[in-house]
């Protein structure tokens, strides 16, 4: 029997209320190991979301988002002011409507597929959520529709589909994760440079002033942890805009909804909550999704290489092969070993003159190209290769 079985009646597609309007047993069927599953999507608040379903049920499935999106938000730095400075002379140009596929709340766009589908039944399910994320985009007067972070594993397959159906590919930007498979924690060290290794041998010093409390209940700190990650926000020099804001009561409400999943690291200095760490649990990794810090008592006791080496010896104690720590802050994470995973979004304009010049600006509007941390990497890279000896000919 084909998984589409009900193919011959059609396809349904339609836009629900939300990832709780979705049958929980049909999403986490076709994303079965992923913390940032059902239950994530529905803590988070999730009010937009669509399925294309047969007589059996859901076919599959996605979460949705709707914002008006700057043409500035991948800027940073100095570009980024010029960016700000556009958008209050020129708002209605710079603030394009987008309908979006996977949510601001995740760094990977999760599409919940029933297994067993062949290549063909998959496109077909595809073929029917486009025409309706096309008819939805067109009734809200959204001009972009954005398929945001395509990462594996779906883009093994989503990828082709989306190029030949006119999505332009913008890069986003990597996520890190570190593999610790067959590692202890001497073991990881020592696969670090000599200075790295020591660098990271001397932070560690602070750890004696520091008390380190893992939980997953967090009701008696839950507004601390808030104000922790609105000082990281504030402190750090990248910004996304609505990308980066968190649904009230976001930390609480995973905590209730995701026993086993969702799992706090706190680190307090004296009876100060300095640090805290955010981790989602799967069954071969670990998802370091927030981390938040006071300042300046987190930079005064080293507390993020502190949590770093906290949450690779957690993780190689629960038996777990991945340590994955997300996108920014890249020049930390690949100096400790991090290899970066590349991410995609897929871009259609309803606008064929607007879409042609996206698809010529792409390079110019990806997220990886501005964040200054990737920046210097590929100038040290450049660098190095002009630097190369070049061969010449034998005579």
């Amino acid at each position: 029997m084909s998984a589409l079985d009900g193919l011959a009646g059609g396809l349904r597609a339609r836009i629900v209320p939300g990832i709780a309007a979705l049958p929980a047993a049909d999403w986490t069927a076709g994303q079965p190991d992923d913390a940032e599953g059902w239950d994530y999507y529905r803590a988070c608040g999730s009010d937009l979301a669509a399925g294309v379903f047969d007589e059996h049920g859901l076919v599959l499935g996605l979460p949705l988002f709707r914002m008006e999106y700057r043409l500035d938000t991948p800027f940073q730095g100095r570009l980024a002011v010029v960016g700000r400075l556009l958008d209050r002379l020129f708002p209605r140009l710079m603030r394009w409507g987008m309908l979006g596929v996977g949510s601001p709340l995740a760094e990977r766009c999760h599409v919940s597929v029933r297994p067993g589908l062949t290549a063909a039944e998959r496109a077909g399910a595809v073929d029917a959520m486009l025409a309706l994320l096309e008819e939805e985009a067109a009734r809200t007067r959204a001009l972009l529709v954005v398929f945001k972070d395509v990462s594996t594993p779906e883009a093994d397959w989503l990828a082709p589909l989306l190029t030949g159906r006119r999505f332009t590919a913008v890069s986003g930007l990597p996520v890190a994760q570190l593999d610790l498979a067959g590692l202890d924690v001497g073991g990881y060290l020592a696969r670090l440079s000599a200075a790295t290794r020591k660098d990271v041998r001397r932070k560690l010093k602070s750890r004696a002033a520091v008390r380190v409390e893992h939980r997953e209940r967090i009701d008696d700190v839950a507004d601390k942890i808030e104000a922790l990650y609105e000082s990281t926000r504030q402190n750090s020099q990248l910004r996304y805009g609505e990308f980066e804001d968190l649904p009230p009561g976001y930390f609480r409400n995973l905590a209730d909804a995701m026993p086993g999943r969702a799992h706090f690291v706190l680190y307090w200095v004296g009876g100060s909550l300095a640090a805290f760490n955010l981790l989602f649990v799967e069954p071969d990794r670990v998802i370091d999704k927030f981390l938040g810090m006071a300042y300046p008592l987190a930079r005064d006791h080293n507390l993020y290489a502190v949590s770093w080496m906290e949450n690779v010896r957690w993780t190689i104690a629960a038996g777990r092969s991945m340590l994955q720590s997300g996108q920014t802050a890249y020049a930390a994470k690949l100096r400790f070993g991090s290899s970066l995973l590349p991410s995609t979004n897929f871009v259609r304009c309803r606008n064929r003159l607007l879409d042609r010049i996206i698809r010529l600006a792409a390079p110019w509007l990806a997220f990886d190209r501005w964040d200054p941390d990737l920046r210097q990497r590929r100038e040290r890279e450049e660098g190095r290769e002009e630097r190369r000896p070049r061969r010449t000919a034998s005579p």
